[in-house]
């Protein structure tokens, strides 16, 4: 069994609100709470909790990987549930999940301004960060620990062919600065395109096949580095992996294989279930072996379709006209791969791919309260909303 296969590693990132969804850039002052001082990150239980280049948005990870989806559920929901009870009691604020902020104005965003704030500078010096791609995402990142380097290749290469079909189900991002998008999954959108200026730091967001560690490193760290040099940037931001933005990638000083494509959802058993979707059909590609491969020009193609169209995307995939289609076929081969546990969240994904993704809920829901309302309060229904099933960790259904 791939060791991947056995433990999940995730990475939440939430706005803290207050009660009108106004982003607070106070997560320096929760981190004073709970460490006695600002500090990067905390731990707290199991879990720690962290800063984020935006000055209102926390990070919720693991300190160990999970054996367990319902562990991992528990362990996190109950982090979650312990920042909101600092949030409401001193500041009289909650917590939002979800790609992006829905009302966010750039100009009234922060960076976070302590530790840390050297390589923020640096990276505001070669690139504008006052965009949203910068200041106004929100992604579910998932860890998925290798043996060694034979494992970690097999597993990222057949992830490649899992990752443009994923936002179809994990889109969550269909307004920003109170107006709908044009795309789906507007997060990834302005994610591919805000270090445009050093195209190799993203590539094309899904990752190029590799053959071996060295060609990865020459082909993605060792590349942008040198783009970065040519444009005179310091010492800080070369040859850092964290560096590397495409939709996933091997870290080495972990082990372990860090998705990034994924929009962060309304709750916590919402991220479950997605890890859980992604782990057994994994196990799927993996063992058979007429797993369709495509070419990367193929799945670059039909992750662009995906990134706009979402579910209805039209896609080249030979399983499949539609990116809900290609996503129907991904659940049947994880449901003969999952596990009894893995089973019980399933579920959720498959309804995500009959009714819809949570721009395709939301925006639905937004649009019916604008006919009885402006939609800025539309919105802020709809959110309230979210931001109650992040408390309760419950599912959004329409």
């Amino acid at each position: 069994m791939y060791r991947t296969l056995e433990v999940l590693g995730p990475e939440h990132e939430f706005s803290v609100i207050d009660e009108k969804l106004t982003p607070l850039p106070i997560v320096d002052e929760v981190m004073r709470d709970i460490h006695g001082r600002v500090v990067n990150c905390t731990s707290l239980g199991a879990c720690s909790v962290g800063k984020e280049l935006q000055a209102h948005v926390a990070e919720f990870k693991a300190n160990a990987p999970f054996t367990s989806p319902v562990l991992f559920e528990e362990t996190m929901q109950s982090a979650v549930e312990a920042i909101l009870g600092i949030l409401e009691k001193h500041y009289h604020a909650r917590l939002l999940g979800l790609g992006m902020h829905p009302s966010l104005r750039l100009a009234d965003a922060k960076v976070w301004s302590h530790r840390d704030r050297g390589i923020y500078a640096a990276l505001g010096g070669i690139f504008d960060l006052n965009q949203h791609g910068w200041l106004n995402i929100q992604s579910f990142q998932l860890n998925l620990p290798y043996k060694n380097e034979a494992e970690a290749l097999r597993l990222y290469n057949a992830l490649t062919n899992i990752l443009p079909y994923l936002p179809a189900i994990a889109a969550s991002s269909p307004i920003y600065e109170s107006k709908k998008g044009s795309y789906v999954d507007n997060r990834l959108h302005f994610y591919s395109t805000s270090q445009s200026k050093v195209p190799s730091i993203t590539g094309n967001v899904i990752p190029e096949y590799v053959n071996s560690f060295e060609e990865y490193e020459k082909s993605t760290v060792e590349q942008y580095s040198k783009d970065l040099t040519r444009l005179r940037a310091p010492k800080c931001l070369l040859n850092k992996e964290w560096l590397n933005s495409r939709g996933a990638v091997i870290r080495p000083d972990r082990k372990a294989i860090e998705i990034r494509i994924l929009d962060e959802q309304e709750s916590v058993k919402s991220d479950v279930a997605l890890s859980c979707f992604i782990r057994a059909a994994l196990r799927g590609v993996l063992t058979d072996s007429d797993y369709p491969y495509l070419s990367h020009k193929v799945l670059v193609h039909d992750f662009n379709r995906v990134m706009r169209k979402g579910l209805s995307a039209q896609v080249q995939h030979p399983m499949g006209r539609t990116a809900r289609q290609v996503c129907s076929y991904l659940l049947q081969i994880a449901w003969k791969n999952a596990t009894g546990e893995e089973k019980t969240y399933l579920p959720v994904i498959n309804q995500r791919i009959q009714d819809g993704n949570l721009s395709d809920m939301v925006l639905k829901r937004v649009t019916v309260k604008a006919q009885k309302t402006d939609f800025e309060e539309a919105v802020f229904a709809v959110y309230s909303k979210l931001a109650d099933c992040l408390e309760k960790n419950h599912v959004y259904v329409n």
